[in-house]
C-alpha cells in the first residue's frame, strides 16, 4: 500500500488587513478581484500550501487579509494586478459626481485615495473623460467597494391596493 495523502487544510476564517501581522504569514495566495469574492474554493499558496477555503458565507477578501487555517497558520491574500482605469477629478465634488455616474451604471468602483478605479471599459472611460475626468491606464490590485444590499426594504409582491405614485 502507498502512503496516504495528507488531508487538505481548511481555511475557516478571515483576519482583516491591519488586524494581524502579514510578516508571520505561512504562505501567500495571489487572487484577482473575482476570485477574492468567495465562500468555498480550493487554493494553493505560492509556497505550496494546499487548502480549502471553507467559510460560512460569501466574503469579499481584500488585499492584505489573512485566511486562518485549521492548523493555526495564516495565508496572506494579495490582490493580483489587473488592467484598470484610474480616474482623477479636479475637485472633490467632481469626484463624487463621477462616482455617482459610475454607480448608476452598476459598475464596480474602488476608491483609491482621491481617485477612483474601475476595470478597463472604453465606454465608461469615454463617459468620465467627457465629464471632465483625467483617465489613466494602470495595472493594480482591484479592491472595489462592497456592493450594497439589493433590496430596498419594501416588497412589491403584495396586493393590498396602495399607490407608490
Amino acid at each position: 500500500m502507498g502512503a496516504e495523502a495528507a488531508p487538505v487544510k481548511r481555511g475557516w476564517a478571515v483576519r482583516r488587513a491591519g488586524f494581524w501581522d502579514p510578516a508571520k504569514a505561512a504562505d501567500v495566495v495571489v487572487l484577482d478581484a473575482g476570485d477574492r469574492h468567495r465562500r468555498r474554493i480550493r487554493l494553493q499558496g505560492q509556497r505550496g500550501t494546499d487548502f480549502l477555503l471553507d467559510l460560512d458565507e460569501v466574503v469579499a477578501l481584500r488585499d492584505g487579509d489573512g485566511i486562518m487555517l485549521d492548523d493555526g497558520g495564516i495565508v496572506l491574500v494579495t490582490g493580483q494586478a489587473e488592467p484598470l482605469a484610474e480616474i482623477a477629478a479636479r475637485t472633490p465634488l467632481e469626484l463624487v459626481r463621477l462616482a455617482w455616474h459610475l454607480g448608476n451604471r452598476h459598475t464596480d468602483v474602488q476608491i483609491a485615495g482621491a481617485r477612483l478605479r474601475i476595470r478597463r471599459d472604453h465606454v465608461l472611460e469615454e463617459m468620465v473623460a467627457g465629464l471632465g475626468a483625467k483617465v489613466m491606464a494602470v495595472d493594480a490590485a482591484f479592491d472595489p467597494e462592497p456592493a450594497a444590499p439589493q433590496g430596498h426594504g419594501h416588497d412589491h409582491g403584495h396586493d393590498h391596493g396602495h399607490d407608490h405614485g
